[in-house]
């Protein structure tokens, strides 16, 4: 649980760093599914001539070369469908460890101190491992694998998430430091301010001062909570190592989660335990179909700005 003091942080600041969220064994678990997903993917590749023989490599190589011979593993190791065209192959990973991650009962008391004891797991939700800056190939332009540019993490879900009452959690898999491209906050909760499209959704020019930027680094197994409005971004990774993290979010049941489209699921309930979701082969199944009824409909933008807002000019 948090402390009043914690709580109190986090409602002046927007933002708090926790260490020792994830018990061992959790984190543990996470290691190894992706450990045994990216053993497979790289099998694949190398049967069709893409890598060479995974001689020696632990995850961490595998994880270098594969990128450096541009097979795309992120899509595969992300635990949402993208944000661009859904098809009906579109790949993702559900799997036993990461949803115990997600639904893990220190991080929920956690998040129950923030928002309440009704919380829904909202679908807004990526695996993050940045490549060391100076292997990124240069036509590399996604966010999740280049450093994050300055934005609110209410701007980036539609509008009609923007009263819902939510917190994101910045879960650390590997230590988040400054040299490998940590978070950074300017504290404080202001209004939504104005965002153009750039590498990503990201806060118009001109309307942050970055001199107010704090390096928030942390150890693995520990979490950044974000108020919704809070200004962050990532650091580049300046390492020789990948940085590993997941971005997670949580609102109050009931609430708009910002992306409709993409199922939700009720992690925690005290009035209504019987609607809390405990078999994550449930949680697959429920993206698996979110993934057949996408991939037959119109594109569903998830960006709700325009390059020729005034603020972007």
């Amino acid at each position: 649980m948090l402390t009043q003091l914690q709580i109190e942080e986090f409602h002046s600041t927007g933002v708090l760093v926790v260490p020792d969220v994830l018990p061992a064994p959790v984190l543990g678990a996470v290691k190894s599914e992706y450990r045994a997903l990216l053993d497979d993917l790289y099998d694949r590749w190398h049967a069709d001539g893409l890598v060479p023989a995974p001689v020696g490599m632990d995850f961490w190589h595998k994880l270098l070369v594969s990128y450096e011979a541009g097979c795309d593993w992120f899509q595969p190791m992300d635990i949402s469908l993208p944000g661009s065209a859904i098809r009906g192959d579109t790949p993702f990973h559900f799997g036993p460890a990461v949803f115990d991650m997600i639904t893990a009962p220190r991080l929920l008391d956690l998040v129950e101190c923030l928002i309440g004891p009704e919380i829904t797991s909202n679908p807004i939700q990526h695996v993050r491992l940045k490549p060391p800056a100076p292997t990124l190939r240069g036509s590399e332009d996604r966010a999740h694998i280049m450093a994050t540019d300055w934005h609110q993490d209410r701007a980036v879900a539609h509008e009609e998430g923007d009263h819902t009452q939510m917190v994101t959690v910045w879960l650390a898999i590997s230590d988040a430091t400054v040299e490998n491209g940590c978070l950074q906050a300017i504290p404080g909760k202001p209004q939504m301010y104005p965002h153009c499209p750039k590498r990503q959704t990201a806060i118009a020019d001109g309307f942050l001062d970055f001199d107010k930027a704090q390096a928030l680094p942390v150890k693995a197994g520990g979490a950044v909570i974000f108020h919704p409005l809070t200004p962050h971004a990532s650091l580049d990774n300046r390492s020789d190592q990948f940085r590993w993290s997941f971005d997670i979010r949580y609102n109050v049941t009931d609430q708009p989660t910002g992306r409709a489209h993409f199922p939700e699921f009720i992690a925690r309930s005290r009035t209504h335990p019987d609607r809390v979701l405990t078999n994550w082969q449930d949680w697959r199944e429920m993206w698996l179909d979110a993934r057949a009824r996408l991939s037959g409909q119109p594109h569903v933008p998830i960006h709700r700005w325009k390059s020729d807002s005034p603020a972007c000019a």
